[in-house]
């Protein structure tokens, strides 16, 4: 299984990005995906959730600004990111758990700067 995300950036303060993530290979039955982040010596964070029957999780600090979507003909997964904050500067790594087993992006960085 590979996954590859796109969609970061610089952006404003207040501005707004859409991260995606492609699935492809041996896709049988996904369970969840989502994305972590990971700020520069922090730990990785768990931002958003899908689950495969449409139920959803959000990191407190993102509740109401982020939305988080999937294609499941696509295998794709979206993060829709409003009313960015400094504070979610970050490495954004997309994930996907099938079989009892997880897989990961890359990561794409997201800046959020004036």
């Amino acid at each position: 299984v590979q996954l590859q995300a796109c969609g970061g950036g610089l952006v404003q303060p207040g501005g707004s990005l859409r991260l995606s993530c492609a699935a492809s290979g041996s896709i049988f039955s996904i369970d969840v995906m989502g994305w972590y982040r990971q700020a520069p010596g922090k730990q990785r964070d768990l931002v958003a959730t899908i689950r495969v029957g449409g139920g959803t999780n959000y990191l407190d600090s993102v509740k109401g600004r982020f939305t988080i979507s999937k294609d499941s003909a696509k295998n794709t997964v979206h993060l829709r990111m409003n009313r960015l904050k400094p504070e979610d500067t970050a490495i954004y790594y997309c994930y996907l758990r099938q079989l009892d087993r997880t897989y990961w992006g890359q990561g794409t960085q997201v800046t959020v700067s004036s």
